[in-house]
């Protein structure tokens, strides 16, 4: 039997298989498609997932892959499931930036009831542009008004957020979408004062050409 043993060796544990996005976890990697459909910090990126997120509402719960390229952009990922399934990416914007896209009265208007508001894209300057052209509409309106939820520093798609967990973060929501359900603006008020602003691009899971697990 020993002779055997050592002929053989040890059985080698089976090399993770990944065909899509709710597989991910921390540490593995994603390549995206070379489409000029999207912003050059998505197109043909090759991706990490650094961290793992979980939003909680009132009656469901999300996923939000955190992943970082060799340029150091933050990208925001969630894999959606609707009447169809699709991938949601987002770039988080300052307050400047804000200002140079939007009438800042008009955004305004997005905190405020009864949540209606259409929002406009100004023209903006050419090196604003060239690197956020393909994540802006020209047009935006309001679905979503103050919508509660909680944001947990961890993984929780297979169980749920601990109830009691200080880390925890309670925020408000708000989010515009253009008419043809392409391009978002997500926005989160933080009890602690902090707003985050995100424009997001809503894309087909092919956009994600290859995986890669992690070691």
């Amino acid at each position: 039997m020993g002779f055997l043993k050592g002929l053989f060796g040890k059985k080698e544990a089976p090399t993770r298989q990944l065909s899509h996005p709710k597989e991910l976890l921390k540490g593995d990697m994603v390549t995206l498609d070379d489409s000029f459909a999207l912003p050059p910090q998505l197109r043909k990126q090759q991706l990490k997932v650094e961290a793992i997120h979980t939003y909680e509402y009132e009656r469901s719960k999300q996923c939000e892959f955190l992943l970082r390229g060799s340029d150091g952009n933050a990208i925001f990922m969630s894999h959606v499931q609707e009447d169809e399934e699709y991938l949601s990416f987002s770039l988080k914007i300052n307050r400047s930036v804000v200002e140079a896209l939007f009438d800042l009265d008009e955004f305004a208007n997005i905190f405020e009831e009864p949540g209606k508001v259409t929002l406009h894209t100004q023209d903006v300057p050419a090196e604003v542009d060239n690197e956020l052209s393909n994540w802006l509409s020209d047009e935006y309106h309001q679905v979503s008004f103050a919508t509660f939820g909680y944001f947990h520093r961890g993984d929780y798609r297979h169980n749920m957020p601990p109830q009691d967990d200080k880390q925890a973060q309670p925020f408000q929501s708000y989010c515009l979408v253009n008419n043809e359900d392409t391009h978002a603006i997500d926005i989160e008020v933080y009890e602690c004062g902090d707003t985050e602003i995100m424009l997001t691009l809503y894309r087909p899971l092919s956009d994600i050409r290859d995986y890669w697990p992690g070691s």
